[in-house]
């Protein structure tokens, strides 16, 4: 069997072999010619799978190394026999990491206080955690990464949690409630939908538009670590020079990786879609994907049991020098994304390269590692 893998995905060189022969391509530049005698691609968000890659290719099967597919043109793939699969949950928890540390960040920053909110390059005092007690959260779509987000959220007590998704509230009802609702009453508003587009029920695309930033609580902040087309870029922007909102969190952009540097410098924290990029979640992923092409093609799948992220060294600080150390606070210097926020600040032109070399983060506490 002949695969085709982007080059950047990890922990796959040396196992993927045993599927077939493989060649590696970065996933932006896989062309057509590259994918013609592959019968399986593994990719990433960077490859567009459509009928312009695919046509007159002898692919059978795509996996993708990620929870989002909406770069897979599904209906296209079906029309042409072509199966695929994503990883649903393989870095969910590394995107409530980020959440999770870019909550403590803002509470350390004075973000809920009377006073200024301090730039989150500037290191911390400690973090008070009491200040989530008086302090609701929305978050918007609770799936894999959603739930996790809610474990967050509960772990840090905050005084409410709404939670908004409409696909779900149809099928099971329960107390799920409006975007609407969210914005009115929300202090913290966090986005975890896939991407869909405005034609499809229950669209995403935009999301967050001006009428949801029109109707947003003055003063609450907004994360997005979805898809950046979730978000309207020019919406978000103009309630932030409003003062409508006290600031943002954004990993996911419109345009990547030609991103929107006004809203970058706006930003508290600004970083290159990265959120779920933990070594752990990216070695779930990357066996998912293994898992997922043995499966199909009806093959052995014990050695992805063998995918398996890195240790960390002894005295591991993701970001020694600055809040990790102040703050007092493990998780903090298990993940800091200051670090990944101020390398984006300094060099947005490098949005991919930064990606495409990414620092080790793990999940796992400090004294497991």
């Amino acid at each position: 069997m002949n695969l085709l893998i982007d080059a950047k995905i990890p922990y796959m060189r040396g196992l993927a072999e045993r599927l077939g022969r493989v060649r590696y391509v970065n996933g932006a530049d896989i062309t057509p010619a590259d994918v013609r005698e592959a019968d399986a691609l593994i990719v990433r968000t960077r490859t567009r799978c459509d009928r312009e890659l695919l046509e007159g290719s002898n692919v059978k099967f795509i996996a993708t190394a990620t929870i989002g597919y909406d770069h897979l043109d599904t209906a296209y793939l079906a029309q042409q026999g072509i199966g695929w699969a994503n990883c649903p949950g393989c870095n969910a928890r590394s995107v409530a990491q980020y959440v999770e540390c870019a909550l403590l960040l803002l509470a350390a920053h004075g973000c809920w206080d009377d006073g200024p909110l301090l730039p989150a390059e500037v290191p911390a005092p400690c973090v008070d955690t009491g200040v989530f007690g008086r302090l609701t959260l929305g978050i918007v779509g609770v799936g894999h990464v959603g739930t996790k987000v809610l474990h967050v959220a509960q772990r840090l007590n905050f005084g409410r949690v709404l939670l908004c998704d409409p696909p779900r509230a149809e099928r099971e009802g329960g107390e799920f409630v409006t975007l609407s609702e969210v914005a009115k009453e929300c202090d913290v508003v966090s986005f975890h939908t896939p991407l869909t587009p405005a034609a499809e029920p229950h669209a995403t695309f935009h999301l967050a538009g001006e009428s949801f930033f029109t109707q947003l609580k003055r003063g609450a902040v907004v994360l997005n670590t979805s898809r950046g087309e979730v978000v309207d870029t020019a919406a978000l922007k103009a309630a932030l020079a409003e003062g409508r909102l006290r600031t943002a969190v954004i990993d996911t952009w419109e345009n990547e990786p030609q991103i929107d540097l006004e809203l970058l410098r706006r930003t508290f924290l600004g970083t290159p879609h990265i959120a779920g990029y933990s070594a752990d979640g990216k070695a779930n992923g990357t066996r998912m994907a293994l898992q997922a092409v043995a499966h199909h093609f009806g093959l052995d799948d014990a050695f992805c049991r063998l995918v398996a992220p890195p240790d960390l060294p002894p005295g591991f600080s993701y970001l020694p020098q600055a809040t990790a150390d102040t703050a007092g606070c493990e998780a903090l210097r298990l993940y800091d994304p200051t670090r990944d926020s101020m390398a984006l600040k300094a060099h947005p032109e490098q949005f991919e390269t930064l990606r495409g070399n990414y620092p080790l983060r793990r999940e796992t506490p400090l004294e497991a590692s």
